[in-house]
């Protein structure tokens, strides 16, 4: 009796614009190595991060995973830059020949599916991991881009959406049907963020003492995440409690201008710059709180990370962040633009400890629960291979994968 050959392994290509330090980055890295060690040959296709954005490519090569870099895939829509860009995939996605294409984020999801359906790829997912629908550009071009995804996701197997609120937003802009969205959250590294304790480590570095109250805002310094706010509620707060300082972890194209905000607020002695940080299970670690003040967001990493880390965490009031957090609850919410709303909530913090204690707690048994990476891709993996069984698709995944065997053989 003849014994049947082994199956190939189902090829992802998995297409991000840039591998700038952020949520969507960390994401692609912990599914192409979760999935890899399930058998799944995936390779990671990227263009350049600008010089002020900090990158993860170090890390992801550091796990030893496949990654293919086209320096014309960036964040700015260029007409010719993105045609080179679709050439470049339509010819790396024929050679390659990918059981599945996976776009992460607007301009890869763009290109990267046109290149998809023109070399003719089985199964082709997006994530939206949030969207530029609002808050972003004028009403012009939002609705130019609206109309693009319209397009897009009728080029797509199926549309992911990291919560239930971005899924109902996208729904709202009737970007597609809801039967075409499959809502499958973030997953990080937790564990780790868990298992640090407070040493003031941190602290020391910056000359801050255990008893002084330090409120942090992590992440790119770029308009959408209106740091400006988080300046103006952090005068407030430090007119009211002098005891208090405020760290900007991260960087960006608005740090020039956020400095001289601080200057013209003078809070000079209040406000400490840190630029990207590596070692953030201890920046959460040594923090009181992190603050979140954006006009909008998807699923922010950086409050996953703090309430996985036992960090008191408060936000405005958007996109998917009342996902994350119930207010009062795991966490404190208040409406976007409203420094005095703010800086109250800052100010609670400290004024409530014994309530804020519990919240955190509360906080990080559900997050490390319902984020971590296993969960992630064994959800991606789920997916995956139910598309790959669907009628419309067998056929056309057994002989993509039957194409992709003899091309390595």
């Amino acid at each position: 009796m003849l014994s049947s050959s082994p199956s190939p392994p189902i090829r992802v290509m998995r297409i991000i614009a840039r591998m700038n330090i952020g949520g969507p980055a960390t994401h692609v890295t912990l599914l192409n190595e979760g999935l890899t060690r399930l058998g799944y040959e995936c390779l990671l296709v990227t263009g350049m991060e600008t010089s002020r954005e900090g990158t993860l490519k170090d890390e992801f090569a550091a796990r030893h995973l496949s990654m293919e870099i086209i320096p014309d895939l960036g964040r700015a829509i260029d007409p010719r830059q993105d045609i080179v860009t679709l050439m470049k995939l339509y010819r790396l996605m024929r050679q390659w020949k990918p059981d599945i294409v996976h776009t992460h984020t607007a301009k890869a999801g763009f290109v990267g599916r046109l290149a998809a359906r023109l070399a003719g790829v089985p199964l082709v997912v997006h994530t939206f991991h949030g969207h530029v629908f609002h808050g972003y550009f004028g009403r012009a071009k939002t609705r130019f881009f609206i109309e693009l995804e319209k397009i897009c996701a009728k080029l797509s197997s199926r549309i992911i959406t990291i919560s239930d609120r971005l899924k109902s937003e996208i729904l709202e802009f009737g970007i597609t049907h809801p039967t075409h969205i499959q809502v499958i959250p973030l997953g990080l590294e937790l564990d780790r963020l868990k298992a640090v304790s407070e040493t003031n480590r941190f602290r020391a570095e910056f000359g801050l003492t255990p008893d002084i109250g330090l409120v942090g805002a992590v992440g790119r310094m770029v308009p959408i995440k209106n740091l400006h706010l988080f300046l103006d509620a952090a005068a407030i707060a430090h007119q009211h409690n002098p005891n208090l300082r405020f760290l900007l972890v991260g960087d960006g194209e608005l740090r020039a201008d956020l400095e001289t905000y601080v200057q013209q607020l003078h809070l000079e002695k209040a406000v400490i710059f840190t630029g990207w940080r590596r070692d953030l299970a201890q920046v959460y670690a040594d923090l009181d709180a992190v603050v979140i003040s954006s006009d909008n967001e998807g699923t922010p990493a950086s409050l996953i990370e703090a309430m996985a880390a036992g960090c008191p965490v408060i936000s405005t009031r958007v996109g998917g962040v009342p996902d994350l957090i119930r207010d009062g609850d795991t966490g404190r919410l208040v409406p976007p633009r409203d420094p005095a709303a703010l800086a109250n909530a800052i100010l609670n913090r400290f004024a409530e400890a014994t309530r804020t204690a519990e919240m955190a707690q509360q906080a990080q048994t559900l997050t490390v629960k319902k984020y971590n990476s296993a969960r992630l891709v064994t959800d991606m993996d789920g997916l995956y291979k139910t598309l790959l069984h669907l009628p419309q698709h067998r056929q056309l995944a057994t002989g993509n994968a039957s194409a992709s065997k003899r091309s390595s053989s």
